[in-house]
């Protein structure tokens, strides 16, 4: 259950929604289910007003859809439709790696290295939580090495969308070793001002990633055959 303190009530839409997501990625709430306002409010104790907030959410990612007389309901994932999100913000991440290689300044690249080398402790304790939070960061600042506002926004845009999906595929160990892999070659790359290797290493990181949700979805769904995805 949610507490309700004063100091979260403005975080608790995002919350409910970052919990509800979690369950429709999983296949925890099934393709087609409605998400009612009512047993949600209920479910976390709370009132109508942040369920309403974290529908919202949850629609505009792409989770859920509202439909005329039937309120909001899941969407169906299927597996060629996150490989194609996937693919998306690969190629618009290979642009910001491509670009940040000759425009990262020296604090920008000196930040990245100290980012990585934190990540790389959190995956060796499998600290998913904190690795999941500096990864966005690691990730935004490539965004925002490549110096191209217009770029970024349109990273920040797919990066939102695909936020969920992204948590989700490093809730396990050793998927968090071989992220941090990757990094290291994307780092190493962007270092030595090689945009050719980043671009290569940022696409196969995004792939890497995409193909780790659709395993964990189907290792899900096969362990609960009575659902559908």
């Amino acid at each position: 259950m949610l507490e309700k303190t004063s100091a979260q009530k403005m975080s608790l839409g995002d919350r409910i929604a970052g919990e509800l997501e979690e369950q429709v990625i999983s296949g925890g709430i099934p393709a087609g289910a409605k998400l009612d306002e009512t047993a949600i409010a209920a479910q976390f104790s709370v009132s109508r007003t942040p369920v309403r907030e974290a529908l919202h959410i949850l629609c505009g990612r792409g989770l859920a859809d509202r439909i005329a007389y039937k309120g909001v309901v899941v969407t169906r994932i299927s597996p060629a439709r996150i490989d194609e999100m996937f693919e998306a913000m690969a190629e618009l991440e290979a642009v910001c790696g491509r670009l940040a290689c000759h425009r990262m300044t020296m604090s920008e690249r000196a930040e990245l290295q100290k980012l990585h080398r934190e990540m790389e402790g959190l995956a060796a304790i499998a600290d998913s939580s904190a690795y999941e939070s500096l990864n966005t960061r690691f990730h935004t600042l490539i965004f925002a090495g490549c110096h191209n506002t217009d770029i970024i926004a349109s990273a920040e845009a797919l990066r939102l969308k695909l936020a969920p999906f992204r948590k989700y595929q490093l809730g396990d160990a050793g998927r968090l070793k071989r992220s941090s892999l990757e990094h290291q070659q994307i780092v190493d790359s962007i270092l030595d001002q090689n945009p050719e290797a980043a671009e290569s290493a940022l696409r196969r990181h995004l792939i890497s990633a995409a193909h780790e949700v659709v395993s964990r979805r189907q290792d899900s769904a096969e362990m609960k055959p009575e659902e559908t995805q």
